[in-house]
């Protein structure tokens, strides 16, 4: 590759190895056009470039998409509007937010605590979050109803120095940064993690690539609450903080399209570009700002780059030849992280000394005046810019790639270092430094009593710079972040809609998906709830039957349906709408998890309940999206997750990456996931009824949970309810299915889900063939019912003294006779998890191994999971 095409990439392409046949003409094109700049400004020379280029294109002249622009802030000087503040006042609080930012992380890290934390982040970030706070988010009490903010995770000790000037939190409060459990009442979580400070953050963001995606779909769910009438939401902003080294997570590009798709013009993404990711630079050989604005750009989103502070307006006014703009685009990130960790000196010698025309452009200037040079987001004038751009824009979602410092302000150790990001405390030096350069009233006396403990800086509220901060926040509506979860109850006991999951398939047969479809389809027709359930479906509602609500429900699409659908005149037609009701994420299970947390936690940020049901192949669930539910969990999302085609031999035909035999497994591991694995439609509507009631009916002592129940496609008779049935035993894990008949040598047959007609059969075998008389236990959660015996058996440790309480499935089983044998269409370890709670001889029949492509019988037949499985059973009670 030859030297000049190895940064290609971050230049603009619109001239770059192209000939110029008459520079003198060309000459005189750019004469002209500076002449318009300069007589009638920015704005109409815009307006006549973007005339010339329409035309172009309409006289068939090809002009390359301008993917990259240079690299100087987007927004002309001219264009900049009057900053609202006062900016002398906000920087004396900037400089205290700062200071207690960085001691809270520095005393977390004293020798007899050790915790941790990240100190350069936010040191580089607190003027992109102050802008924000002084004149952007909105607060839950703002009349347009407040924004969604989704701060960068390693940026959270600047959030909690901010609530301690705003009186928020105290000095004790501080102090138990990452200590959740030996501070317990005065502890603040490592991150945004609602689940642990629940009257506090939001979004839980620190999981790299989860924040983006959690944030795109938060901004389509807020409209489609307005477009369904559920609320309005149209004066509410969603912001996403971002880091640049995030954005190399597939996640956090991967949904881009989507806010391009659904003009979400209400969704604010601000990537905190200061060119250094956990180790090192996020390009050192190319330029990050410059990429991420071509991808973005191409997916359709407003980019607003901030690059360089008010301190460059003067030299870019004077760079007539283009010389140090030539100069700015050229330099690659890594050259840039290595000037702000030299001196003015240095960046005098290698950035300006790279042209004779850049270097006479500073010959006037100090180093000092050449160190003060800033970056566009240490400036608060093209911060603010920047975000009221981007909240005025309309029709695109925009991102504001802000280039920063990490570690600003912290000193040579700390600035622009490799290892800043891993760097938790400061030396002594440090300190007296930090606090020079913040002008802290603290004295070197106090910092070398005891350099652990450096003291946090409040001037108290009645100081005039802490009035205007809270002046500030009322007048935008409170506190920032902050989490309500005051909603209305909804009224679900009373509801007869559950009635049709009684009633049976009569003489037809049906999978429990379909009767689940079934059910399902009368839900949402419930009068008191029925129009806040919110189904979710990647590409596979044909798969499971659920197609039958597109004519009605029909899916969610703000810019409706504007073609002729191929199917217009079927029965079961493609129907889109804006106020459709379904959410159709694409083959997008990420996604889908995404839009299941932002409607399962609008109890939450908008006091209005909805109720997500996300349906999936149950292969791609926890297996594929396991992060994403870790993190609805933290966001105590409420919903439930259907994991259709479960099993693994009732999906014929698909294959090895389709055939689910874990899933259980790998939900039981989240402890807000509630698994049920049902075999009948009557023990479907029991659970769900459940579950509305718990996660909705306002009297659950733990209402934050997500329902998995996995259903099969592998049809059968679906009975209707027995009259007798032990729904309180169904919902605690296990209930007595079909007691033996008749007398004999007894055993005890457990089974779930598509498991319990098989042992039915060999319930029937057993007597018929071998006299043996067997009870048929149908086990609606294995992973309840170990849940329950480990919490017996650590009640019993923590009080010895005090009569132990029985296990479930040990009581249920203590007064049955003969060997418990237990089946599944999972693997052997899912009812293998109650092993050390079942009174007697225990064995497990199960279906290890990969998946694969055959008929239902031959895999039965291969995975001993029900014709080769009843001889074994047969076997096991002689």
């Amino acid at each position: 590759m030859a030297a000049g095409e190895e940064n290609s990439h971050i230049l603009s392409e619109l001239t770059h190895r192209l000939p110029d046949g008459d520079p003198e003409e060309t000459a005189e094109w750019i004469e002209s056009l500076d002449s318009l700049i300069q007589e009638q400004g920015t704005e109409r020379a815009q307006f006549i470039m973007r005339s010339l280029l329409q035309r172009a294109g309409a006289q068939s002249v090809g002009v390359p998409m301008v993917t990259t622009t240079d690299y100087v802030n987007t927004i002309p000087v001219d264009q900049e509007p009057e900053f609202p503040g006062d900016e002398d006042i906000e920087r004396s609080y900037r400089r205290w937010l700062r200071w207690n930012a960085a001691v809270m992380v520095h005393r977390a890290q004293r020798p007899d605590i050790g915790v941790g934390g990240h100190i350069s982040t936010y040191a580089g970030a607190s003027t992109i979050y102050e802008v924000a706070f002084n004149h952007f988010f909105r607060g839950k009490d703002h009349p347009g109803g407040g924004d969604q903010v989704f701060f960068q995770g390693h940026a959270s000790p600047g959030m909690y120095a901010r609530a301690f000037l705003e009186g928020r939190l105290d000095t004790e409060d501080m102090d138990g940064f990452r200590q959740e459990k030996s501070k317990e009442g005065h502890a603040l979580s490592s991150y945004p993690h609602p689940r642990l400070m629940p009257e506090f953050w939001e979004f839980p963001t620190v999981s790299m690539g989860i924040g983006p995606m959690n944030a795109i779909y938060q901004a389509q769910s807020n409209r489609y609450l307005h477009n369904r009438g559920i609320k309005d939401t149209s004066d509410q902003q969603v912001w996403a903080f971002l880091g640049d080294g995030e954005m190399d997570e597939p996640e956090s590009r991967g949904l881009l399209q989507l806010a391009a798709n659904d003009k979400l013009d209400n969704l604010n993404f601000v990537i905190n570009c200061n060119l250094q990711r956990l180790d090192g630079p996020v390009r050192g050989n190319g330029k990050i700002m410059q990429e991420l604005e071509a991808f973005f750009r191409g997916a359709g989103w407003n980019v607003i780059k901030v690059v360089w502070g008010r301190e460059w307006d003067d030299l870019l006014a004077k760079d007539r030849d283009g010389a140090l703009v030539e100069v700015m685009n050229t330099t690659v990130d890594g050259d840039y992280q290595t000037y702000k960790a030299e001196s003015g000196g240095f960046v005098r010698e290698h950035f300006f000394g790279q042209t004779p025309q850049t270097k006479e452009m500073v010959a006037g200037l100090s180093d000092d005046d050449i160190w003060n040079l800033k970056r566009g987001g240490h400036d608060y004038r093209k911060v603010y810019a920047a975000y009221k751009a981007a909240t005025e824009f309309k029709g695109k979602p925009t991102v504001v790639l802000v280039k920063t410092v990490k570690g600003y302000g912290l000193g040579t150790h700390f600035e622009a270092r490799n290892a800043t990001h891993q760097m938790k405390k400061l030396t002594l030096q440090d300190l007296k430094d930090f606090r020079d350069l913040l002008r802290i009233p603290i004295s070197d006396e106090v910092l070398e009593k005891d350099p652990y403990r450096p003291p946090y800086y409040h001037p108290g509220m009645d100081a005039p710079e802490i009035k205007y901060m809270m002046d500030r926040r009322a007048q935008l509506g409170g506190s920032v972040p902050e989490r309500r979860s005051e909603h209305k109850a909804l009224a679900v006991s009373d509801s007869k809609s559950f009635d049709i999951a009684k009633r049976g398939s009569g003489k037809q047969q049906a999978a429990t998906t379909m009767a689940f479809v079934r059910l399902f389809k009368e839900l949402m027709r419930d009068k008191e709830f029925g129009a806040r359930i919110v189904p979710i479906i990647p590409d596979e509602a044909r798969t499971f039957g659920i197609d039958a609500f597109f004519p009605t429900a029909k899916i969610y699409n703000p810019n409706g349906q504007n073609y002729l659908s191929v199917d217009r005149d079927l029965v079961l037609a493609y129907k889109e709408s804006t106020a459709g009701q379904i959410v159709h994420a694409g083959i997008n299970e990420a996604g889908s998890v995404a839009a299941f947390t932002a409607a399962g936690t609008a109890y939450a940020t908008h006091g209005e309940p909805l109720i997500p049901v996300y349906v999936f192949y149950s292969m791609f669930g926890f297996q594929r999206t396991g992060d994403a539910f870790w993190a609805a969990g933290d966001q105590m999302t409420r919903g439930f997750i259907i994991g259709a085609t479960a099993g693994r031999t009732t999906l014929t035909g698909e294959g090895l990456q389709h055939a689910d035999g874990h899933s259980p497994l790998l939900a039981s591991t989240n402890p807000a996931v509630v698994t049920y694995d049902p075999a009948y439609g009557y023990e479907i509507g029991h659970i769900m009824r459940a579950g509305l009631e718990r996660m909705y009916g306002g009297k659950h002592s733990d209402p934050n949970v997500m329902y998995y129940i996995t259903v099969y496609n592998e049809p059968i008779t679906q009975p209707s309810e027995p009259e007798d049935l032990d729904v309180e035993s169904l919902l605690k894990g296990m209930y007595l299915l079909a007691p033996a008949a008749g007398q004999g040598p007894r055993a005890q047959l457990l089974a779930s889900g598509v498991s319990v007609p098989w042992a039915l059969e060999a319930q029937q075998i057993l007597a018929e063939d071998w006299g043996v008389s067997a009870d048929v236990w149908s086990v609606t959660s294995w992973t309840e019912l170990r849940r329950d015996g480990l919490a017996a058996e650590e009640q019993e440790f923590l009080n010895p003294t005090a009569e132990p309480r029985l296990p479930f499935v040990t009581s249920s089983l203590q007064d049955s006779v003969g060997p418990v044998i237990a089946v599944s269409d999972y693997m052997k370890a899912v009812p293998d998890q109650i092993r050390q709670f079942v009174p007697g001889d225990y064995a497990v029949l199960g279906a290890d191994g990969f998946g694969f492509s055959d008929t239902r019988q031959a895999a039965h037949r291969h995975l001993s999971s029900a014709d080769r499985g009843n001889d074994e059973l047969c076997a096991l009670t002689r």
